[in-house]
């Protein structure tokens, strides 16, 4: 079995991430050089949106149920976009089964959505 072949195949793909390595090695070192060194009391600070940072427990503060729910919500429907991805790319070889499942993935989540969106679930408040 000839792997030498095989294994330049994937030369490129090494390549660009060898390269995206430097790039991102080389911008962070060439801004620690290069940028200015300016720091003063308020560019110590934790900055939250323009608005003065609020003093917050020793362990740290406690985030509200909202921030989670979102990042629940994202990976659901983020995968529900992994689910359809592979279905579009072989959708002609699956024919009408594959249609008709996809059609009932879609239609579960879409309930999902609908029951979360009239819980208020996608208000920001």
């Amino acid at each position: 079995m000839d792997t030498g072949g095989s294994l330049a195949l994937f030369a490129p793909i090494v390549g660009l991430f060898v390269l995206a390595a430097v790039f991102a090695v080389g911008s962070v070192g060439a801004a620690a050089v290069v940028g200015p060194k300016r720091y003063n009391k308020a560019k110590l600070e934790a900055y939250e949106c323009g608005i003065e940072p609020s003093p917050q427990a020793s362990g740290g503060g406690r985030f509200p149920v909202k921030f989670y729910l979102t990042a629940m919500l994202f990976i659901i429907f983020d995968i529900e976009i992994i689910f359809t991805y592979p279905w579009a790319v072989a959708n002609e070889a699956l024919g009408m089964f594959g249609l008709v499942e996809m059609v009932l993935f879609i239609l579960t989540v879409f309930i999902a959505y609908a029951y979360v969106w009239r819980r208020g679930g996608l208000d920001w408040d």
